[in-house]
């Protein structure tokens, strides 16, 4: 089976388009009309370029408005048909889709549908052309798969097929097993498109919000059991209308489309499986925790971050063999500060400054993890290694920083032994701070990027999305959604602003992309760890007095508990899963910040006391800024 997409689901000109498409492996493509209809030259012009690129056209789309119409309506109806298979037969394309009507005018009736497309496939069959049939979820008599299915079979014309789009029918929650009905054959085209599961208006829902496979809600798995069933071998192509594509980069929404088919075919059984690429993938990558942060400084900066360490309470347990590497530890945390002048963390910190370079995940399967991820068209990433150092295999992750993949059973899980120097008189018990695991990374980067990342990361790692919520900023609206493991040991929250006057925007301009923002340290006890990094000299972000007024108003705390939250500026929030307490040091290096949280049982991520967090350090950089 064939891949495709529409042009209509990048962004960019035809040109642009066509080039990505290509580069990302598709076999084929869908001419959208208003692409065309804008481009500086003609039907052969875009047909040779296609050609040129070592693909076809699939399908001219889409012809609207055709069927069911009374005269004189339906004689123009024709008329723009025979226009629109001139400009196929230049463009070098057969097919031409043709989707429900939703014009006022239209009149209902199967057999009339029908009796117009038996008579609209004749004339395409006489140009060597054929047409497919699809219903619009909000078509004005036919909005149902299933009867469009019936004004084809009822057409009985070899030139006349069907169009099945997973939108169309899962939106509306129709039922898939009637697929299987469906003669192969008659199939001309299939469409796939996701979508998060949102309550409002089925077109504005379409228009705005499909997604690729894998980054919304819908049960694309069941659809696409359904089509295995009927022995379809033809195109598959994906039809996307989303905000966050026309924004986005033309090539790497091209790539994340591929990305989306390979993963989608990796969910399903044999029979139903799609595309040219191997079926058989390693299963997604067991996360079992994060490794070690790795920090790219200079030498000022690796001094500053010694300092905030320390008096978060890490302590030096390392020195790297041969390079300027330093390991900071504390419980089963580990804080890479590479001040090395070669390597990739040198030239990653030429670019963003003080910044997390890279992550390291640890892995049940390290070798699989990088066959799955390559499978999946991630970037994998070498350099050169020296004498006593081990390989750690990694791939290419948010901003062009690195995910590491360390298997705690193999070699690649003693790197601290065999490239670390251990430093003599560590003592951690006494000056820990309580801190015991990463709770979560959170990462900054634009909006438009977030779907692409949700993609990565869920298609790669056994990580699950949790929903999308929004924060509001003083400077505009933060879009937040959170990867994580099942049982939670790791977390990756992604973060997007949608305007440029918020604090993560600013964040994403001072560090020149996307990148870690901050890291979550994660205690048994928040007050004592708050105590001990204050004695340290730490200065923790205020909090309003407002905040724990209106906090005892809303949930009647005990009035011990309300003062020891308000006297260490520890935030709070508790549901049904447990309680959640949160403090954060202040912004440094042009925006990153550490946060110190306790988990009583709670699975969120205090998302209600997100704004009251980014008020206070917006408020403290002002400060800082009149210093």
């Amino acid at each position: 089976m064939k891949t495709s997409i529409a042009t209509v689901s990048l962004s960019g000109d035809l040109r642009e388009k066509l080039e990505a498409i290509a580069a990302a492996g598709f076999d084929a493509v869908e001419i959208f009309e208003n692409d065309f209809l804008s481009f500086d030259g003609g039907p052969r012009d875009v047909g040779a370029m296609i050609r040129d690129l070592d693909m076809s056209c699939c399908t001219f789309q889409p012809f609207r408005d055709f069927e069911g119409l009374p005269e004189p309506q339906r004689r123009r109806a024709f008329d723009r048909a025979e226009r629109k298979f001139d400009v196929m037969q230049e463009l070098g394309t057969d097919l031409l889709l043709v989707c429900s009507n939703v014009s006022a005018d239209s009149l209902g009736g199967i057999d009339r549908a029908a009796a117009d497309l038996r008579e609209l496939g004749g004339r395409a069959q006489g140009r060597g052309l054929r047409i497919a049939f699809e219903a619009l979820a909000w078509g004005r008599h036919i909005s149902d798969h299933r009867d469009a299915w019936e004004v084809v079979r009822r057409a009985d014309h070899p030139a006349v097929g069907l169009v099945l789009d997973t939108f169309h029918t899962l939106a509306r929650d129709l039922p898939v097993d009637s697929i299987r009905a469906i003669p192969k054959e008659r199939i001309f085209l299939v469409q796939v498109a996701d979508a998060p599961r949102i309550d409002m208006d089925l077109l504005q829902w379409s228009r705005h919000f499909r997604c690729f496979p894998g980054q919304g809600d819908l049960p694309l798995a069941s659809f696409m059991e359904a089509l295995g069933a009927t022995g379809y071998d033809g195109i598959l192509s994906l039809e996307v209308f989303n905000d966050q594509f026309r924004g986005g980069s033309t090539r790497r929404i091209a790539l994340d489309g591929q990305r989306s088919l390979i993963y989608l075919n990796d969910q399903l059984k044999s029979p139903s499986r799609i595309g040219r690429r191997p079926a058989d993938l390693p299963p997604r990558a067991e996360c079992l925790g994060v490794e070690f942060i790795e920090f790219a400084v200079d030498e000022q900066g690796a001094s500053e971050l010694a300092d905030l360490l320390s008096a978060l309470g890490f302590v030096r347990t390392g020195l790297h063999r041969s390079k300027a590497v330093t390991r900071y530890s504390q419980g089963g945390i580990n804080i890479v500060v590479n001040s090395d002048k070669e390597g990739f963390a040198h030239a990653y910190g030429v670019v963003h400054g003080t910044s997390v370079c890279a992550l390291g995940l640890r892995v049940s399967d390290a070798q699989q993890a990088m066959a799955r991820a390559e499978a999946l068209l991630a970037q994998s990433f070498r350099q050169a290694v020296g004498p006593g150092e081990i390989e750690l295999p990694a791939i290419r992750g948010v901003g062009g920083s690195l995910i590491y993949f360390i298997e705690p059973k193999s070699d690649l899980g003693r790197v601290w032994e065999i490239e670390f120097e251990p430093v003599e008189g560590t003592e951690r018990s006494i000056a820990g701070a309580g801190l015991s695991e990463i709770d979560h990374t959170s990462q900054t980067m634009q909006y438009e990027e977030m779907l692409s990342w949700l993609l990565f990361y869920t298609s790669i790692l056994r990580l699950e999305k949790t929903p999308q919520v929004d924060v509001a900023d003083p400077g505009g609206l933060v879009h937040s959604q959170v990867v994580q493991s099942p049982e939670g040991s790791v977390r990756i929250a992604l973060n997007g602003p949608d305007h440029g006057r918020s604090m993560t925007s600013r964040f994403l301009a001072a560090f020149f992309g996307a990148g870690v923002q901050h890291v979550a340290f994660e205690t048994t006890d928040i007050f004592a760890t708050v105590a001990h990094v204050r004695s340290n000299g730490l200065k923790l972000l205020t909090m309003p007095g407002n905040y724990y007024d209106d906090l005892d108003a809303r949930l009647g705390l005990d009035r011990t508990l309300l003062n020891r939250l308000r006297e260490s500026d520890v935030l709070y929030d508790r549901d049904e899963t447990g309680e959640y307490l949160q403090a954060y040091t202040e912004s440094f290096a042009e925006g990153l910040f550490f946060e110190i949280v306790e988990r009583r049982g709670y699975r969120g991520f205090g998302a209600v006391n997100a704004s009251i967090r980014i008020a206070a350090q917006t408020r403290s950089a002002r400060q800082n800024d009149l210093v």
